[in-house]
């Protein structure tokens, strides 16, 4: 017992100071590393392996061979600085292996990873002759070196004939640094000679040279090229590891090309380097995506021919997850976590102190596991991850403590809240190491456990079906052997809340509002907190477009939806909550509103006029669907609108109709809409476009007139009918005309549906006959009616003589008048619908003249905007539809000269009441008159500029109305009311 408190002691005070800075587990600070060294130095030389680590107090170093540890001893060739442990005299016998560093104090042991150390050497060729290599002309040879045994890299060169002349590679030439043979492609006969390979040890810069090897040709050798031999193979499976550079020869003469690919067809990176020459393939930086099977092909103008090698990617572990310092107490348990990625997948172990770690573990993927920690579970722990390419090392401490019961970080609450026949549980939870015995008071007693009262395992205090009596100071003491204490707190009852409202069904219509209520008792010293929910989802009041509203008192949470709509139909659960205990209720509402639109509407047979329809109903949103309504629309139509149906009213229970009265040859949508006593609800989608059988047209083109045209022409012109009254595909007009007084009908069809117009020409035609005219229409179901007959004229012919007594003033610098005698009607048969008055400058050219015409028997006309003082030609012609007549001989007219604009020009303000009455005239020289005007009459005003060169351009017209009498009415009131 003595000793165990000892034990306990120190392991906290240990605790403590490593709490404060002062004590520190081992940490290395520097590892061994591996070491290669040239055996035939051995006696004279040595070696040091670095160790060196942190910690406080400083560490103690040991050190282990190929598992067994090491002893320094006088004498020995093993001594120890610090932590490096130096071999002298060295021995590849006994001193070569593996080695680990081991450093200690008084928290634990780590070892560092493993170091190895190995002797590198070179021995001499064994054999001291080689036979001659015969090869014809223009053929490939291999020329093998046979390194002898050794250890450590080797770098190979070879010599030709004699020392220092040694074989450069060069496209026909290539050393393998792998084999160290020599290759050599098309054999020249500069190529015969003694060949000697030279093999160098880069540790131990010791070299040898192998026997020569002489190279002949053979007489019977003639100058030509192979097929390419691939004498020597690419290595079966090449491991690489992750990052480094691997490189792939197959240089085998004769080579003029050889190209690499990989077997899977996945383009090359730009990291690769392909020295297609020399036949070999470096990868720089492999990773895991360039593994796979590589091909060399070797080919020239005889053949070709592959070989295969793979590449298999590894790594070394490499920790991602590394296990922490823990600081724990006694029968606490532990679970630390150690991960690592590598290829193979690494395996784990766990050391502890630097010893393999075998009982009351748990290892799984990594993870150590430790349930109920003792003192003696105190010390360093390693993870070690490790594949067939190396292992990793991971520390971490774990520190055991021993304590007295402890409240200063885990008090009691100090009040504790319970509603009448809820439970509470008060929760006792002291530090203390290791755990040591529960007990509770009530007030200055011992508490007596009862049915509804009861200490816990954990040591924690339960209380069911609270009552008054429960309340009061509760205590929870805690002692092991270390010491004893309590913390103490106090347990209040409350009276339990509940809601008065009861549970409901609201039924409501879209549109209005309601409140949905809920009223609560409760203990009037608790605070309430009222939360709404709606088909289990929390209402944030403010939001949801303004439906919801809070209404109501200090005990109610009433809220009110206004504006329903058919997506507020659910459940409504209200929640109220206190610092001891909540309840809750719920109510249904149901919202009526217009049917939902219905569904799968199709068009189960079609005709010319009709088409039978049905459907599904969609939603009656509580109230029972009335009626249907069905719509049309067609390309044709401004959007939807309502058809006839039979029956004519479709009552609610129906799910067909049949449209009627619809136009034959034309695409049909139709849609749905539902009615019940709230409303009409949405329209349902579209059915299909559905087009109507085709029938004969029924409808002819309207405003069938015509006339005009060339000479011996007669035009006929109509509206074209419109293609939803077309009745079918094929449609056309047909044209009937006849003269005057006869009996039979002329006819041509005219296919084109949208045509407007028919000229028939014939010499025969006399000018401006009388025709009789109809118009009718067919389509490829056959012949419509024709229209009502119409009087059309056939074309006139132009008026054959020229106006006389043309005659012309000017009025002013930019306006003149022109008179002319009208043709008279006895003296042609050739009608004058009006008169064409054509001037022009004496500068331009007639075909460049202005043009005004008049209407009827109009001989007169006063054209404006000419220039001042400028002459003009003027001619008159008669017109009518075919054309104008001959033009009267041309007078000439100079206008008169325009006054530039000055202050002193006059104005002349013309006015009269009607446009027969007479003309009034007023002359001013300023910008503005005043004018008494009756108000009982309607005016119009006109103003010209007149001065030396004569009047000038007169404005438009201005009319201004009369005033109402009401302006008498309203000024004779005024009157009365100042008088």
């Amino acid at each position: 017992m003595m000793l165990l408190w000892k034990l306990l002691v120190l392991q906290s005070l240990m605790g403590c100071l490593a709490e404060s800075g002062v004590l520190q587990s081992p940490v290395f600070t520097k590892q061994p590393g591996s070491i290669v060294y040239p055996v035939e130095t051995v006696e004279n030389r040595e070696v040091v392996f670095s160790c060196e680590a942190q910690g406080s107090p400083p560490p103690v170093y040991r050190w282990k061979l190929n598992g067994t540890e090491i002893s320094p001893r006088s004498g020995s060739h093993y001594s120890l600085s610090g932590g490096n442990l130096r071999i002298s005299h060295l021995n590849k016998d006994h001193d070569a292996g593996t080695y680990q560093c081991l450093a200690s104090n008084s928290f634990g042991t780590i070892v560092s990873r493993e170091a190895s150390l190995t002797f590198a050497y070179l021995e001499n060729f064994k054999t001291h002759k080689r036979s001659s290599v015969s090869v014809r002309e223009g053929q490939g040879v291999v020329l093998l070196c046979g390194p002898p045994p050794h250890s450590g890299d080797l770098v190979f060169s070879w010599i030709f004939n004699e020392y220092p002349t040694f074989v450069k590679q060069d496209t026909r030439r290539f050393i393998s640094q792998e084999t160290g043979n020599l290759y050599i492609a098309m054999v020249e006969p500069s190529d015969v000679g003694n060949y000697t390979c030279v093999v160098t040890n880069t540790v131990t810069k010791s070299r040898v040279q192998g026997p020569p090897a002489p190279l002949v040709l053979r007489s019977d050798g003639v100058m030509g090229e192979y097929e390419p031999k691939i004498e020597v193979q690419v290595p079966e499976v090449v491991h690489v590891a992750k990052g480094s550079t691997v490189k792939l020869e197959l240089p085998d003469p004769p080579v003029p090309s050889i190209n690499w690919r990989r077997v899977d067809g996945v383009p090359f990176p730009r990291k690769v380097d392909m020295r297609k020459a020399s036949g070999v393939l470096e990868i720089p930086y492999f990773q895991q995506e360039d593994a796979g099977t590589y091909e060399c092909v070797a080919e020239n103008s005889r053949g070709s021919n592959a070989a295969k090698g793979k590449l298999s990617f590894y790594a070394p572990p490499h920790l991602i997850e590394k296990p922490q310092e823990a600081q724990k107490l006694i029968d606490d348990s532990l679970v630390w976590e150690c991960k690592a990625t590598g290829k193979p997948k690494p395996s784990y172990r766990w050391m502890k102190n630097g010893e393999n770690l075998e009982e009351r573990v748990q290892v799984a993927d990594g993870a150590l596991s430790i349930s109920r920690l003792t003192l003696s579970d105190a010390g360093m722990y390693q993870c070690v991850a490790g594949n067939k390419h190396g292992e990793v090392y991971s520390n971490a401490e774990l520190r055991i403590i021993a304590v007295a019961p402890d409240f200063s970080h885990n008090q009691l609450r100090s009040q504790t809240l319970v509603r009448v026949g809820g439970d509470v549980l008060i929760e006792c939870k002291p530090k203390m190491s290791p755990w040591g015995v529960i007990s509770w008071r009530k007030g200055s007693e011992a508490l007596q456990e009862s049915n509804r009262v009861s200490v816990l395992d954990s040591g924690n205090l339960r209380v069911w079906n609270a009552t008054q009596s429960d309340a009061g100071l509760y205590t929870c003491v805690a002692r092991n052997q270390f010491g004893v204490a309590s913390s103490t707190g106090s347990v209040t009852v409350k009276e339990p809340t509940s809601i008065t409202t009861l549970p409901s069904t609201l039924d409501i219509t879209v549109g209005e509002s309601v409140v949905l209520p809920c009223q609560v008792s409760h203990d009037p010293s608790l605070e309430l907190k009222f939360t709404w929910f709606f088909n289990e989802q929390l209402i944030h009041f403010g939001s949801h477009g303004g439906f919801f509203e809070k209404v109501g008192g200090h005990s109610a949470g009433d809220i009110m939806i206004r504006n329903i709509q058919l997506r507020h139909a659910g459940k409504y659960t209200c929640a109220v909550q206190t610092k001891v205990d909540s309840i809750s209720i719920a109510a249904d509402l149901v919202v009526r509103g217009p049917p939902g639109p219905p569904t799968s509407v199709h068009v189960e047979e079609i005709t010319d006029t009709t088409a039978s329809l049905s459907w599904r109903p969609g939603p009656d949103n509580h109230s029972p669907i009335t009626a249907y309504t069905i719509q049309a629309r067609t390309p044709f139509s401004l959007g939807w609108q309502a058809v006839t149906t039979v029956p004519e009213v479709v009552g609610g229970h129906r799910l067909t109709a049949t449209v009627i009265d619809l136009s034959p040859w034309v695409e049909y949508e139709f849609r749905v809409l539902a009615s019940n006593a709230v409303g009409t609800g949405e329209p349902s989608k579209p059915s299909k476009q559905a087009r109507t059988k085709g029938t004969s047209p029924k409808v002819t083109p309207a405003n069938v007139s015509g006339g005009g045209g060339s000479r011996s022409e007669l035009v006929i012109t109509w509206e074209p009918v419109p293609e939803e009254l077309q009745n079918g595909p094929g449609f056309g007009y047909v044209v009937a005309f006849r003269p005057h007084g006869s009996t039979g009908w002329m006819q041509a069809a005219v296919p084109s549906p949208e045509t407007s117009k028919y000229v028939f020409k014939n010499e025969s035609i006399q000018p401006f006959s009388p025709f009789h005219v109809k118009v009718g229409v067919y389509n490829n179901e056959g012949e419509g009616p024709f229209g009502p007959v119409t009087n059309i004229y056939s074309a006139e012919e132009e008026p054959g003589r020229a106006p006389t007594r043309v005659r012309a003033k000017s009025l002013s610098a930019s306006e003149m008048e022109v008179w002319w005698k009208a043709l008279p009607w006895n003296a042609s048969k050739k009608r004058v619908l009006g008169y064409e008055v054509r001037y022009w400058s004496g500068s331009e050219r007639e075909d460049t003249a202005s043009v005004q015409k008049t209407v009827g028997n109009q001989t007169s006309t006063v054209i404006r905007g000419v220039k001042g003082s400028s002459t003009y030609c003027i001619s008159v012609r008669a017109y009518n539809t075919a054309g104008t007549g001959p033009p009267s001989a041309a007078v000439n007219v100079t206008t008169k000269k325009p006054r530039k604009y000055r202050p002193e020009t006059c104005l002349s303000v013309l006015y009269k009441k009607n446009r027969h009455s007479r003309l009034n005239v007023m002359e001013t020289n300023t910008t503005s008159v005043e004018l008494a005007l009756p108000t009982d009459e309607d005016y119009i005003i006109q103003i010209k500029p007149f001065g030396e060169g004569g009047e000038g351009s007169s404005s438009r017209q201005i009319t201004i109305p009369r005033i109402p009498d009401i302006l008498q009415v309203m000024s004779n009131h005024f009157k009365k009311r100042v008088f």
